[in-house]
């Protein structure tokens, strides 16, 4: 899972940035120059002219951002935004960079707030996600957390939410990313984070999302706010608070072979399609706990993209599961990383993970 780019397709649709106006006041010479000589290349600089260059406001998933430095506040944007589209159209939103500094110094829930201010004009509105915010903007430890719980009473007709975050920057470390709810039509649900609070699977698993297909959980590394424990993870495991279940992914845990372990002999996992316990620290121990318990030949994926899996233990998984018709991602194979310099390979060992291994997303 790549944060170096932003998604290119959201809710079954192609993504479209919005370009917000420009106020040629603003502008600096050179660009003034530049749109002198070549007018075709001048932005727009009303929101009547970004709505007349942009696709049908059906057709596409809205990505809407500012970005550091730039002219518009994020409630400026949506504000111009509301104003010049036929947003009751609209099936799909991206909500991306939300300040136009360091995040941190922005009001915590700000894009949350905003667009559920916003909610009567939205009422197609099926697939969101919010964050998506690559690491050339922000480290996703620095995304601010705050409250998705919100979304969830606004918009009883969603079907997809994506979440990313990183750590809390106020003093309430326990301050919740999601509080007991119910939503009945919610298919999808993914939580993307370099550190995950306890709270939020144990949270997850205490909501009624009778319609829950897909659950995708970053579980991270304890060094950025991830403690999340087998313990809290309990519920999840036993299936029977969303009955409708189909794929899983707990993954990017530097205890990934304890997390397969678990899997391996939960109730849940006869009832998967797909199971995704890739972007973490698995190695051959993890895996041979998948090939001793419960059988995996009944479905249709298993990612365990993102590993330390040797070349052996790779062969036998796929002679065990590809012949029963499970695609099995093995694909960006690591190397653990060893130290000539004792303490300095003890103290990296502490921070990223047993043995030298690393997850994919933390910082």
């Amino acid at each position: 899972m790549s944060l170096h780019r932003n998604r290119d397709t959201w809710g079954g649709l192609p993504v479209h940035r919005l370009e917000p106006p420009r106020d040629p006041a603003r502008a600096s010479d050179r660009e003034r120059n530049i749109w002198a000589m070549f007018p075709s290349s001048a932005p727009p600089t009303t929101w009547s002219e970004v709505a007349a260059a942009a696709p049908d406001a059906g057709d596409v998933a809205w990505h809407l951002s500012t970005g550091y430095g730039k002219e518009m506040s994020f409630p400026e944007v949506f504000e111009g935004f509301v104003h010049a589209f036929d947003t009751t159209r609209i099936r799909s939103l991206v909500l991306g960079y939300w300040g136009t500094g360091i995040l941190s110094e922005e009001t915590v829930n700000l894009p949350v707030d905003t667009l559920c201010a916003h909610a009567d004009r939205f009422p197609a509105l099926r697939s969101l996600f919010v964050g998506d915010i690559v690491s050339e903007e922000h480290e996703i430890s620095w995304i601010p957390r705050g409250d998705v719980t919100p979304i969830l009473d606004a918009f009883p007709e969603l079907e997809e939410l994506a979440y990313r975050f990183g750590q809390s920057n106020t003093n309430d470390r326990t301050a919740p990313v999601l509080r007991p709810t119910r939503h009945a039509r919610l298919r999808r649900l993914e939580l993307q984070t370099g550190g995950m609070p306890a709270h939020l699977p144990v949270t997850v698993a205490a909501c009624d999302l009778p319609a829950l297909e897909h659950l995708d959980l970053w579980l991270g590394d304890p060094f950025y706010g991830g403690d999340t424990t087998l313990d809290d993870l309990t519920d999840l495991l036993a299936g029977p608070h969303l009955p409708r279940l189909r794929h899983l992914g707990l993954m990017n845990s530097p205890t990934q072979n304890h997390i397969a372990a678990a899997v391996a002999g939960a109730p849940v996992l006869a009832r998967l399609t797909s199971l995704d316990l890739s972007m973490g620290t698995l190695d051959d121990t993890g895996a041979q706990a998948l090939l001793d318990g419960q059988p995996l030949t009944h479905l249709r994926s298993l990612s365990l993209r993102h590993h330390y899996i040797g070349d052996t233990m790779r062969q036998r998984l796929s002679e065990h599961l590809e012949p029963a018709g499970v695609a099995v991602d093995l694909s960006d194979p690591q190397e653990r990383e060893i130290w000539s310099d004792p303490v300095e390979h003890h103290e990296r060992c502490v921070l990223n993970g047993e043995d030298g291994r690393y997850i994919e997303v933390s910082e």
